[in-house]
């Protein structure tokens, strides 16, 4: 299927969108107001992912290679990773910081979302050094601290009319993907799950650990009990542990992601909310 290049954001400078179009070898060009240039016929090259994407980033606009065609309704399926995708926050950084230590995990979860650090071995770390940390520490960060994405209301708001499921894949906590889940309605929510005894954190996860295979796996399941084509689902993350369950996926898309995983996604939203989803399959 041919392929459109959809540029969103401020005006976008004519010596920039010359340079896009003859990177992509698009046929046409169609300007889309207020603030969308669609290119028909773009072909996604190393010189377009060296060359152009990062001038486009200088400039402040997301781009996207989707389906010539492909409206939201077209789509069966979408999955959000959580942490700094879905809500604004990354959950365990913000419970560190009850104990004191949240620079010192902010820097392995950094590593780890940059893919320096097993993700198995960065939760063990990070999440070790919760333990003896009052559980009730899990409802003030929630109710104090955690707030979803700009446009995420608006795009579930969309997504459901269209009649698309919702599921979140995280490699964070279920105290907050079941709560997220439950007020937002999504169809599916699944994370790691602390250890808590004598209403404390132990520094201990149970289970099997939620990780970039797990998420894909996860993925896959929920496509065959749908009866959801790859092809109709979009996927939504931000790092190198996303990328596994991005690739599962007919639209990948990398929301204000790490550089390595916006140059595996199919879209990159550096600077608008997750409502420019909707924009794209308009």
């Amino acid at each position: 299927m041919s392929k459109d290049l959809i540029i969103l954001g401020a005006a976008l400078p004519t010596f920039l969108l010359d340079r896009a179009a003859a990177a992509t070898g698009a046929s046409s060009v169609e300007p889309r107001p207020p603030q969308a240039v669609r290119l028909h016929g773009a072909t996604r090259t190393p010189e377009f992912d060296a060359a152009v994407a990062p001038l486009l980033f200088q400039e402040k606009l997301d781009w996207a290679f989707v389906d010539s065609g492909r409206k939201l309704a077209d789509f069966g399926l979408i999955v959000f990773d959580m942490d700094s995708t879905l809500i604004t926050i990354e959950c365990i950084d913000e419970l560190a910081d009850f104990a004191g230590r949240k620079a010192e995990v902010s820097a392995i979860t950094e590593a780890a979302m940059r893919g320096e650090i097993d993700y198995r071995e960065s939760l063990a770390r990070r999440v070790a050094v919760l333990a003896g940390l009052d559980a009730r520490v899990l409802a003030r960060v929630f109710s104090e601290r955690l707030q979803l994405s700009p446009g995420a209301l608006e795009l579930l708001e969309a997504v459901r009319a269209t009649g698309l499921r919702t599921a979140i894949l995280s490699g964070g906590f279920t105290y907050f993907t079941e709560r997220l889940r439950i007020e937002h309605g999504f169809d599916f929510a699944t994370s790691n799950t602390l250890e808590i005894a004598n209403g404390r954190l132990t520094g201990r996860v149970l289970g099997e650990v939620v990780d970039a295979a797990a998420k894909a796996a996860h993925l896959r399941r929920l496509r065959e009990e749908f009866s959801i084509a790859r092809d109709k689902v979009i996927a939504v993350g931000d790092g190198a542990n996303d990328l596994l369950m991005m690739a599962e996926a007919g639209l990948s898309v990398a929301f204000r992601a790490k550089p390595a995983t916006r140059a595996k996604a199919d879209a990159a939203l550096n600077f608008g909310g997750l409502d420019r989803i909707v924009e794209l399959l308009g």
